[in-house]
């Protein structure tokens, strides 16, 4: 007989609105066998009886809808970020105020490295609360002049490099003429790189090559210990270059006994046709296995509004930065919605600015009559900008959001005072306007660029406090209860995954995670101290205490 483990808990949340609440939960091969009682779900014959989570909470595996595994293999790197954050292990790490700082830190790693020509990799650097201060090749010169440097961005759109790594590339010389390289008053390039056109060439001599949005196996399995840490059992790596190596490692390590985290890659359309994109995705279809859901596409329309690379309508930068750039065409986005829609497969789509917004509504919409597709969940990924006429249309279209909640308070300060100044600072991650215009919504923090953490997003939508501690845009702020059901059940319907997971119900993957309090009954403020205890995962048992 196959044997049914019954789960006693504190509380169970099930997301379900036929029975929102039971204190048992039976699971068989993985799956949800029933919800209830205990003499409810004793009709199912013999069982064991586990009452480890007796005295805690359990709500659906929440789902990250937009995060980057290649967090795992950052880590490996030298954190240069400004806030504090937790590394896999469980490590806090200090946030860097200063570039003095970010070079301090850059320089003791350097000290312990043994062989002279290995590159130097930072990551999650921000200017912006730096003073604005630019980053050059001569500060990072002041690190290394010999060893190549290179540090990433914390929105990952911008790279900079020192001297040594510019001349590796070929690149120090005058004559460059290219949007996304700066050059100094010399006309050499300043060492600061913006999207991938000018980041990928360099990028392999500092330890960020072609393949770097692919974790490597040790980094996915890093990534997966900050799954369990945060109650996360389903999560996206929204930007795969998934090559053969690449696949072959994440179905390798997906498909390991204990890995506790569900993988939803998708294929980044960058350096192929449309055509061609849509047909390796067919074909990684083919091997899509359940830790690793292969079989679809993120384009990416604009670059950050933080690194001024967002494409932005009329009046532009509130600090009259020049406008952002175009990482995809129109035309070649059009190509690729006309394709993926014949072939029945889902596009998601960054756009920061809300002039990139825009060029997206107005390429789907037409692909779309020329090829109908009754339930495509095409969707918008971080959308920030967008205002009330746009959701409008993402309505009318069946378009989906996937809004940046917690950029919020990590950039609000920042976006009220420079980037998109007051009025538009309000209006950003709109989750009350897509929620009330009938748009079906996720919230995310697209880790590594944020850390990863679903109650802390949840709590971003709930208050929209920004880091000084300022409410912004108060009328967008949602419910606990509609930033939860983002978490799980919104979330996995932007990935066609809702039959399977964001709710504990007779079915579903034996997906929890299992908490100390129940988010529900705590303020709203104190939403992201809820605890985390770790998760369950197909019926597998992880506790973050173990790892």
């Amino acid at each position: 007989m196959t044997k049914t483990t019954v789960f006693s808990a504190k509380k169970i949340v099930t997301m379900n609105p036929n029975r929102p609440e039971a204190s048992h939960v039976a699971v068989r091969e993985g799956r949800i066998l029933g919800v209830g009682d205990l003499s409810e779900l004793e009709v199912w014959g013999e069982y064991t009886l586990d009452e480890r989570f007796a005295g805690k909470v359990l709500m659906p595996g929440f789902v990250e809808g937009h995060a980057h595994t290649m967090e795992g293999t950052l880590w490996r790197y030298v954190y240069c970020g400004f806030f504090d954050r937790m590394d896999p292990n469980g490590k806090s790490w200090d946030g860097l105020k200063s570039i003095e700082a970010v070079l301090e830190r850059l320089s003791e790693a350097e000290s312990k490295m043994d062989d002279p020509d290995a590159p130097l990799s930072g990551w999650s650097l921000d200017p912006i609360y730096l003073d604005n201060k630019r980053v050059t090749r001569q500060d990072l010169d002041k690190v290394s002049s010999t060893r190549p440097i290179g540090v990433l961005h914390a929105s990952g759109h911008i790279l900079n490099v020192n001297t040594k790594a510019l001349e590796l590339a070929g690149l120090m010389k005058t004559g460059i003429n290219h949007p996304g390289m700066p050059l100094g008053a010399d006309g050499i390039p300043t060492g600061e790189l913006y999207g991938p056109d000018t980041m990928t060439p360099v990028g392999v001599h500092v330890g960020f090559n072609r393949s770097l949005t692919d974790s490597d196996e040790q980094g996915l399995r890093d990534f997966g210990k900050l799954c369990v840490r945060t109650g996360v059992t389903t999560i996206t790596d929204l930007a795969a270059r998934l090559e053969d190596d690449g696949v072959e490692a994440m179905l390798r390590v997906t498909g390991e006994p204990l890995y506790p985290a569900r993988v939803v890659p998708l294929k980044f359309f960058m350096g192929a046709t449309a055509q061609e994109t849509v047909d390796r995705v067919l074909e990684l279809k083919e091997k899509a296995t359940d830790m690793c859901r292969l079989g679809r596409i993120k384009a990416v329309a604009d670059g950050s509004i933080q690194g001024f690379s967002a494409r932005m309508r009329w009046p532009g930068y509130h600090n009259g930065a020049p406008n952002g750039l175009w990482y995809t065409a129109p035309e070649q986005l059009a190509e690729l919605y006309r394709a993926a829609l014949k072939a029945d497969i889902q596009v998601h789509t960054h756009t920061n600015g809300d002039e990139a917004t825009e060029m997206v509504l107005d390429t789907l919409g037409p692909a779309l009559k020329d090829v109908p597709h009754p339930d495509h969940r095409f969707t918008l990924q971080h959308c920030q900008l967008a205002d009330g006429a746009q959701f409008r249309r993402m309505k009318a279209l069946d378009m989906c959001v996937n809004l940046f909640a917690n950029h919020h308070f990590y950039w609000g300060d920042e976006h009220y005072r420079l980037t998109v100044g007051p009025e538009r600072a309000l209006r950003m991650n709109a989750c009350r306007t897509a929620l009330d215009t009938g748009v079906p919504m996720a919230i995310h923090s697209d880790a590594p660029v944020t850390p990863l953490g679903p109650l802390f997003t949840a709590w971003a939508a709930v208050n929209r406090i920004t880091a000084s501690g300022r409410t912004q845009g108060e009328g967008e702020k949602i419910a606990v209860s509609e930033a939860l059901r983002a978490i799980t059940l919104g979330a996995a319907y932007t990935l066609h995954m809702d039959d399977e997971v964001g709710s504990i119900e007779v079915g579903k993957k034996a997906d929890f995670a299992v908490l100390e309090d129940d988010p529900r009954e705590m303020s709203g403020d104190a939403l992201k101290d809820a605890v985390v205890w770790g998760t369950v995962q197909g019926g597998r048992v992880f506790a973050a205490a173990d790892l």
